[in-house]
């Protein structure tokens, strides 16, 4: 067997400065326009931490100042522009955990002032209504037998006023009058969606009754000349579908509803985002092929869909359609370049960027490569890899990177991890196995419950791809991941031990029993259709919870979490490392101060990184120890 000789800590240095340059190469993302799309509020994390921007959109090729508008010290979320352009709503976390508080502020910064949430209390930020004169804000269920709780809040006055009560709710979208709401109830993948007609307090099923699936977009708008009814309901949905497709529904008074039916869909592809303008006449279409983004417009009135192309990234995200049709602003990105936004004519298709991030390193990033494998039980797989440069030609050290949810995804997007591991000499290869979103419905749901144990095998099959294509020592293969991915690299190592020479868990699970203890009520809730029933699937969650099996993990690991975790309770965290020092483990841990599950602080994601060089470059430097 090829021996290498350790990584020189000049590669492993040059490396960690890398990640950094790269960490401070800013993002900007979660546009909002105002009507007339002159304005631009969006969330940037240009000072080190996400705050509110506001930025004229380019005129006559001039490039307008961002102007920030600082409400506190605490990373922002998401912020939301009125339909009347008198305020905005933003979205906070609260101290930089999980929690999160709305706000609101006049977009001169006047005014600002909590509305809603706190440091014990979680607030989730809704949409607008179409007149722009109040908001949603949803309270969810703290407790158990406590119901989720939305209201309509006054941004002049704070008043709230009750909306709708379920659950697991969430209003998608909100009619012109207040009369109509979509709302969306049901655990993961389990979901179902109504249209409530407030004056008449009905609730009537968007999709067949009974069937259910994810719903993440919904929106109430005019509805066209060749449909009965004053409003249509666009979503993007793969409910009782095997994709994620554009589903149309005709409401009216009085309980009428027309039949749902498919206006778009592909069977290449999902669809990721739809957006609207204000009279219904045009659609803005996001599709997800295989981890890369495609756009098209589509005509409500002929069915007509036609394709946006020169997209300036690989992935694209938060697409807001004008009110008028006229343009599109959405964030862009690549392996190769930061989250900036971008504006696109809907009539002539030609492409503006808004926001310039900082130049990136002259050193050549690397851009991923789609693999292609199959699990071991025969299931189509794929993942994104990158080689690293010295290693292009033989097998070398690798790091699997396993992605959270699980129903989020791998795509090819800006990783300064990723890329700074690469430059180490050490290949990361990041797949995207059972559970993950994007490749339809059945994919998605293939790691239920007892299902868990066919994802555990699929990261054994990454490995197995990695050394059967020479990509891999197979004495030098990592396993890493966050959040799930942080309990599958737990599970990896404890139920297969001998396959992998080191782990890195960042924020991940490692006894789902105390995980449903300790998690926030309205998480554990939703977990339940993915992970099992914490009374009823007990014996289920204790099989698959890595503590039971801590005593044969035997490698190097390295444990990260946030301080103010409480998603996964950092309990997680402590446990594992107190049980593997009791076992004189070789286990290190890293704990970030003021954060909560994700890492929004750049000094947070910087320091992160630089520990997991370092400690990979250590722990996969030669042969593994017997």
């Amino acid at each position: 067997m090829t021996t290498h000789a350790p990584t020189a800590p000049a590669q492993v240095d040059a490396a960690a400065a890398l990640a950094d340059a790269l960490v401070d190469a800013w993002g900007s993302w979660g546009p909002n326009m105002t009507p007339d799309a002159r304005q631009v509020a969006f969330v940037s994390d240009r000072s080190g931490v996400p705050q509110v921007y506001l930025q004229e959109v380019v005129v006559d090729g001039a490039q307008p100042a961002a102007r920030p508008l600082r409400l506190s010290d605490d990373p922002v979320t998401a912020v939301r522009w009125a339909a009347d352009s008198g305020w905005l709503t933003v979205e906070v976390a609260t101290g930089g955990g999980v929690r999160t508080a709305v706000w609101v502020v006049r977009p001169d910064g006047s005014g600002a002032r909590r509305v809603a949430g706190d440091a014990e209390t979680h607030v989730e930020l809704g949409p607008w209504t179409r007149s722009g004169h109040r908001f949603v804000v949803t309270f969810p269920g703290a407790a158990e037998g406590v119901p989720t709780r939305c209201y309509l809040a006054d941004p002049a006055t704070g008043r709230l006023d009750p909306l709708a009560e379920g659950e697991l709710i969430h209003v998608l979208d909100v009619s012109l009058e207040e009369r109509f709401i979509v709302v969306r109830d049901g655990g993961r993948g389990q979901q179902f969606v109504v249209v409530v007609d407030r004056l008449t307090d009905e609730a009537l099923s968007v999709l067949p009754p009974g069937a259910t699936g994810s719903t993440d977009v919904a929106l109430i708008r005019p509805a066209p000349e060749d449909h009965s009814g004053p409003v249509y309901v666009y979503l993007a949905s793969d409910v009782g579908l095997p994709r994620r497709q554009l589903i149309g529904v005709p409401f009216g008074p009085n309980g009428w509803r027309g039949e749902p039916r498919t206006l778009a869909a592909r069977d290449d592809a999902e669809l990721e985002f739809v957006d609207a303008d204000d009279a219904g006449r045009l659609l803005l279409l996001v599709w997800n092929v295989a981890g890369r983004s495609e756009l098209e417009l589509m005509d409500t009135a002929t069915g007509g869909r036609t394709p946006i192309t020169g997209l300036p990234g690989l992935v694209a995200a938060d697409p807001v359609l004008s009110r008028d049709g006229s343009s599109v602003v959405l964030g862009v990105q690549g392996p190769t370049r930061p989250r900036e936004l971008w504006q696109v004519d809907t009539t002539t298709h030609a492409w503006t960027r808004i926001t310039h991030s900082p130049p990136l390193p002259r050193q050549r990033l690397v851009v991923p490569r789609l693999e292609t494998f199959t699990g071991r039980d025969g299931l189509a797989l794929t993942g994104w890899l990158y080689r690293a440069p010295g290693h292009l030609k033989e097998p070398g050290p690798v790091a699997l990177y396993l992605h959270g949810g699980p129903e989020a995804q791998e795509r090819p997007a800006f990783s300064p991890q990723h890329q700074a591991l690469a430059a180490a000499g050490i290949t990361v290869f990041a797949p995207n196995i059972r559970g993950s979103s994007g490749f339809g419905r059945e994919f998605v749901h293939a790691d239920d419950l007892t299902g868990r144990y066919a994802a555990f095998a699929d990261v054994l099959a990454a490995a197995d791809h990695l050394v059967a294509t020479g990509v891999a020592d197979p004495d030098r293969i990592a396993v890493t991941g966050r959040s799930y991915g942080g309990y599958l690299t737990l599970a990896s190592l404890a139920f297969s031990p001998g396959v992998f020479a080191a782990g890195v868990d960042v924020c991940g699970m490692s006894d789902l029993v105390t995980f449903y203890r300790d998690s926030e009520p309205w998480i554990a809730a939703a977990a339940v259709t993915k992970y099992g029933h914490p009374e009823q699937d007990r014996a289920l969650l204790e099989d698959i919870s890595p503590l039971a099996s801590v005593n044969l993990v035997d490698v190097p690991l390295l444990v990260v979490h946030g301080e103010h975790d409480t998603n996964v309770p950092i309990g997680e965290a402590h446990q594992v490392v107190a049980a593997l020092r009791a076992l004189d483990r070789p286990v290190e841990y890293l704990e970030l101060p003021g954060e909560g599950h994700d890492y929004r602080r750049a000094d947070s994601r910087k320091l992160l990184t630089r520990t997991m060089l370092q400690f990979l470059s250590a722990a996969l430097a030669g042969p593994r120890r017997p």
